[in-house]
């Protein structure tokens, strides 16, 4: 229960409330990862490195949450363009993960570091990365759906097709896999295939009642980003914003999501947004205040001091000369 009112609390925007409720759990004694964390969401959020550290902390010396720790780091790392130690966090997050008897846990951070770096443009990494996944947890559903968007994110076509179908003969009666899964998968498909109308009808299957739901499931990031990135080859932003409508109305719970469950996709691809949700060509406006230019700009601040050759901000610097 108490994980729930701070959940709601937290998707409200109302970290002070949400971060009380937990300090008043802990005071009866009551303790949880899920609290940790949301503590560490609320740290992120408000750029407060003490506070992140003292959940660092208590992961590292809780033996089986360890890992959890570790890929929340690499996350955060990667949301500021630090490629280099967020690869070497989520290393130590899978070594972790299978120490503590958890390889499906490791093969997920593996899986969440393949659709970073193929969102970073390092598509050939992001497809080793998925199959050494599938290798760790050959079995397990939410690797298989990870493994997928995956590879359909590197450009495999065949092997997340291969899985998707997979996945629908396995879960026929599954919610998510059916309504979230699935249709990610499919318009990102559609996408690599130039097609942005079927990525858009793909993602219909992605109903508001259920993305809009407390416990959802990963995917819904990367639909959200799928939708949007169909939006800017189709010029449907009506239809689009239909689909998933609270990708757009909470920031907040977006960063959340991206960090509890490894978007940045806190892989990384939540900084991207800038680029890859309304891409600075997306305006159709190449003034120097337009939309577009104010969200490169943005990136190109967050990413200040990111590797250097990471090719999706070599491609952002040439994009914002070309603006200038």
């Amino acid at each position: 229960m108490y994980g729930d009112l701070a959940n709601y609390s937290l998707d409200l925007q109302r970290s002070d409330e949400a971060r009380q409720i937990i300090h008043e759990a802990q005071a009866r004694k009551m303790d949880a990862l899920y609290f940790h964390e949301i503590l560490y969401a609320i740290a992120f959020l408000g750029a407060d490195s003490g506070a992140i550290a003292e959940q660092q902390q208590w992961f590292s010396d809780t033996h089986e949450y360890e890992n959890f720790g570790l890929a929340l780091a690499s996350n955060s790392e990667a949301y500021g363009g630090h490629l280099g130690k967020a690869r070497e966090l989520t290393k130590r997050a899978v070594d972790s993960a299978v120490r503590a008897d958890n390889k499906e846990n490791g093969a997920r951070w593996q899986t969440i570091a393949a659709q970073r770096e193929a969102a970073y443009g390092y598509a050939a990494e992001a497809r080793q990365s998925a199959a050494e996944a599938l290798k760790l947890a050959p079995t397990s559903r939410s690797v298989e759906s990870e493994a997928a968007l995956a590879f359909a994110m590197a450009g495999d076509t065949a092997r997340a097709e291969s899985l998707a179908q997979d996945l629908g003969k396995r879960f026929p009666l599954d919610t998510q896999m059916q309504s979230l899964w699935l249709p990610a998968i499919q318009a990102q498909l559609a996408l690599d295939r130039k097609n942005p109308a079927a990525a858009l009808n793909a993602l219909q299957a992605a109903a508001p009642p259920i993305e809009l739901g407390v416990y959802i499931c990963s995917a819904i990031f990367s639909a959200s980003i799928r939708c949007m990135d169909a939006e800017r080859h189709t010029w449907q932003p009506d239809r689009a914003a239909l689909l998933l409508p609270s990708f757009r109305r909470s920031r907040p719970r977006r960063h959340r999501l991206e960090l509890l469950d490894g978007r940045v996709g806190a892989s990384g691809r939540g900084s991207c947004e800038h680029l890859t949700v309304e891409n600075l060509a997306g305006s159709g406006c190449r003034c120097r205040q337009s939309p577009g230019t104010r969200r490169l700009q943005g990136f190109l601040t967050l990413w200040k001091d990111a590797d250097p050759d990471i090719p999706i901000l070599k491609e952002a610097k040439a994009e914002y000369s070309k603006l200038q």
